[in-house]
C-alpha cells in the first residue's frame, strides 16, 4: 500500500484485505478494541466473547435484540473485529465454541485483592502473563511481522521511541539490535526524539511503542520519520488509535485487564516484549551471516564482566 492510498482509505494491514480473525484469536481482539467501541458495540463483543456458543446460534436481528442494540451496530461490531459481515463473525463463533467444549480449564480470576496471600499474587500474575502472551501471539498479524522484519534487517539505521514503561521495552530492541551489528537508538526524550527523526530518510526504519496508541511524545516523531520517508512501524494495544495513521505497519499487542494493583503499563510491557522478540529473531534469521560473529564478538567482549574475580592466595 503506497503512503498516497494510505491517506485516502486509512491505515490497513500491508496491501489486500486482510484475513478475518482466526477463532482462537476472537477473545483476544475483543479485549483488544473494546476501549476504544462505542458503549452499543461494546455490549455486542462482550457478548460474543461471554457466550460464543449461544452468539453462534443467533441470527442478526437476534444478537442486537440480545444486546439492546441494532442490527447495523452488530454488523459495524463485526466488521470492526476484522470479519466482512457476520455472517463470518458466526462461524467463528462456532470455531470459538467447539475449541471451549474440548476441555479447556476455565479461566480463573486474575483479580489481585490487597489481602491476598503472596502465593495467590504469584499464581495470578503468572495466569495473567501466559494470557497476555497468548493473547498477543493471536492477534499478531504476521504479514506485517514479516513487512517490519524485511525493513528492519535492510535499514541503514533503526530510531525507537517510547516513554515509560514502553520506553524500557524500547531500549531491549535496541540492545539486541546493536549486539548483532545493526545501528539502533532508543528515545524517550521527545525533543531528542524528534530532532534525530528529521535526520532519517528512506531505507531508515522508525518505530513507535505505546500501549494506548495514543501518547504525543511517540507520536509527534514517528509522524516526522514518516514524513521524512522512513518506514515506520507501531507497536501498539489500539490499532485504531492516532499512532497507526504514521505507520506502515502496525503490530498489535493484547490488551489485559487493569486492575488498581497493576496499571496497564505493567500488563502492557509483557506483550510489547513478546513483540519486540519476535521482530529480534526474525532479523537475526534474516541477516544470520553478519549477525551470529557480531553476537559472538559482544559476548567476548563483555565476558570479563559476568566472571568471578579469583581471590589471591
Amino acid at each position: 500500500m503506497t503512503r498516497e492510498v494510505k491517506e485516502i482509505f486509512g491505515n490497513g494491514s500491508g496491501g489486500g484485505t486482510p484475513s478475518p480473525p482466526a477463532p482462537a484469536a476472537l477473545a483476544a481482539k475483543v479485549r483488544t478494541l473494546a476501549p476504544s467501541m462505542t458503549r452499543s458495540m461494546q455490549r455486542v463483543a462482550e457478548a460474543v466473547a461471554d457466550d460464543p456458543a449461544g452468539c453462534a446460534a443467533l441470527t442478526v436481528t437476534g444478537l442486537a435484540e440480545l444486546t439492546g442494540t441494532s442490527e447495523a451496530t452488530v454488523v459495524r461490531t463485526a466488521r470492526l473485529l476484522g470479519y466482512p459481515g457476520y455472517r463470518d463473525l458466526r462461524l467463528a463463533l462456532a470455531g470459538l465454541a467447539a475449541q471451549q467444549q474440548s476441555g479447556r480449564a476455565p479461566a480463573i480470576t486474575t483479580d489481585i485483592a490487597v489481602d491476598d496471600p503472596i502465593a495467590d499474587v504469584v499464581a495470578k500474575l503468572a495466569y495473567d502473563e501466559q494470557q497476555t502472551l497468548a493473547d498477543t501471539a493471536a492477534g499478531l498479524d504476521t504479514v506485517q511481522l514479516a513487512a517490519a522484519v524485511t525493513a528492519l534487517a535492510g535499514a541503514r539505521r533503526t530510531d525507537v521511541y517510547g516513554v515509560g514503561a514502553s520506553g524500557l521495552v524500547a531500549q531491549d530492541l535496541t540492545q539486541k539490535l546493536l549486539r548483532i551489528g545493526l545501528m539502533a537508538h532508543a528515545h524517550s526524550d521527545p525533543h531528542l526524539a524528534v530532532t534525530n527523526a528529521v535526520q532519517l530518510r528512506s531505507g531508515d526504519v522508525a518505530i513507535a511503542i505505546t500501549h494506548s496508541g495514543s501518547t504525543g511524545d511517540v507520536i509527534e516523531p514517528l509522524r516526522v520519520a514518516f514524513e521524512h520517508g522512513a518506514t515506520t512501524v507501531a507497536v501498539t494495544g489500539r490499532p485504531d488509535g492516532p499512532v497507526t495513521q504514521y505507520a506502515d505497519h502496525v503490530l498489535t499487542t493484547s490488551t489485559a485487564r487493569e486492575s488498581e494493583l497493576r496499571p496497564a503499563a505493567m500488563s502492557s510491557r509483557t506483550g510489547q516484549l513478546l513483540v519486540v522478540d519476535c521482530l529480534f529473531v526474525g532479523v537475526a534469521q534474516r541477516t544470520y551471516e553478519s549477525a551470529a560473529p557480531s553476537l559472538a564478538a559482544s559476548y567476548e567482549a563483555l565476558a570479563h564482566r559476568h566472571r568471578v574475580p579469583r581471590k589471591s592466595p
